[in-house]
């Protein structure tokens, strides 16, 4: 059976001027489910991904994310930062895109408040290869820390840790995603923002720990090469791939801005909207 689900539209123009009322209505549109107050549940981080691809699934224009996004985007990657504890992002991804440390947004302050939350989400950088310029601004800061695993080299980690950066081992040979998730659980960060890249988003698809994803589709064609959303290791082999399993997840909820794009929210099959 096939279902006609309108699409709800927000103006461009108002997103783009961030208007509080605009950010506010998207903030309860895209409100993290209520917790358990006890039981397992109440220690699980929920895992929401946002990200962008064009329409024919590129993840990148001129090799960086923000080249397909428009004021609305703009405006949901606020509003999903606004109701994070932590965003969650790989570390080449972070320097490409030249991420800065998540700083206090007023117009969700008293949300945040309410919800017991700290002022800002914290920044959590997932590296391996601890490939990070130790004069990186966000480093040193007090509320980011580095994810990363025990066999990394010893040099980077040293000179990392000289420039005052806090690193969290969350594996022996690797960065284990089932290990960074309890982490940003156990430092009390429950409500988790992944921001990619495709190899993070990738590992954390293939061990099951996605909640949710937000998903802008820009209204632009790219072509090229550009790689997709999200990728795993060995994705270059055919048999792997195949052997990937499929993630089942429903729609929950589609918007559309003047501009063209659309925004969709997807949940884990089985776990239903706060709507």
């Amino acid at each position: 059976m096939f279902h006609l689900q309108k699409a709800t539209q927000v103006t461009s123009a108002d997103a783009d001027r961030e208007g509080p009322e605009t950010l506010l209505a998207l903030a309860e549109h895209y409100r993290y489910p209520p917790r358990p107050a006890a039981g397992p549940g109440a220690a699980a981080p929920f895992v929401r991904a946002n990200m962008v691809s064009s329409i024919d699934g590129a993840a990148t224009h001129d090799g960086k994310s923000g080249g397909l996004g428009g004021p609305g985007d703009k405006a949901v990657f606020r509003v999903l930062r606004g109701l994070a504890d932590v965003v969650l992002v790989g570390a080449g991804t972070a320097a490409t895109e030249g991420y800065r440390q998540p700083q206090p947004d007023d117009v969700f302050a008293d949300l945040r408040k309410e919800n017991g939350q700290a002022p800002a989400p914290a920044l959590a950088l997932v590296s391996r290869s601890l490939s990070v310029p130790p004069d990186y601004p966000p480093l040193s800061h007090p509320d980011t820390v580095v994810l990363t695993c025990a066999s990394a080299p010893r040099d980077r980690r040293a000179a990392l840790v000289d420039a005052g950066a806090t690193l969290v081992d969350c594996g022996e040979d690797d960065v284990e995603s089932s290990t960074l998730i309890a982490t940003c659980g156990d430092r009390g960060w429950p409500r988790v923002l992944c921001e990619g890249g495709p190899s993070l988003l990738g590992s954390i698809i293939a061990d099951d720990l996605l909640d949710e994803i937000c998903l802008t589709t820009s209204p632009h064609l790219a072509g090229g090469h550009s790689g997709r959303i999200a990728v795993r290791a060995g994705d270059g082999d055919d048999s792997d791939e195949d052997a990937a399993a499929l993630r089942a997840m429903t729609p929950a909820a589609i918007i559309t801005d003047d501009d063209g794009f659309v925004f969709t929210r997807w949940l884990r099959h089985g776990r239903s909207s706060i709507h």
